[in-house]
């Protein structure tokens, strides 16, 4: 009976230290996630927006669907796009995934 009991207390946990033991693994996993993918992917966000915003006239980009255009004409939520000789075609601002820089060569080149 005595060893029964004294088996019975050393198996209960401590009740303040295990927990803090037992999370924080958790938060260690959950800072490194936001260093490494959480804030990244937010920051290329914000710079992807703003590129987005700067759109102006003479501006050649790419939409989502990989077309390639010369901004002819801006709205607040539109483009129009010159894709080829007279062939122009509106697209929402949110569709344009990149806006090619001057200066920059295609990398087939």
């Amino acid at each position: 009976m005595f060893m029964t009991n004294l088996i019975l207390a050393a198996a209960q946990p401590s009740a303040g230290g295990s927990f803090l033991i037992q999370i924080m693994p958790l938060l260690l996993i959950f800072i490194i996630f936001w260093f490494l993918l959480i804030r990244p992917q937010q920051k290329r966000m914000k710079e992807h927006q703003a590129e987005i915003a700067a759109i102006k006239k003479g501006d050649k980009v790419v939409t989502g669907g990989g077309l390639i255009g010369k901004v002819t004409k801006v709205s607040d939520d539109e483009v129009e796009l010159e894709l080829a000789q007279g062939m122009r075609v509106k697209a929402v601002k949110g569709m344009i995934s990149t806006v090619i820089k001057p200066g920059t060569k295609p990398a087939n080149d």
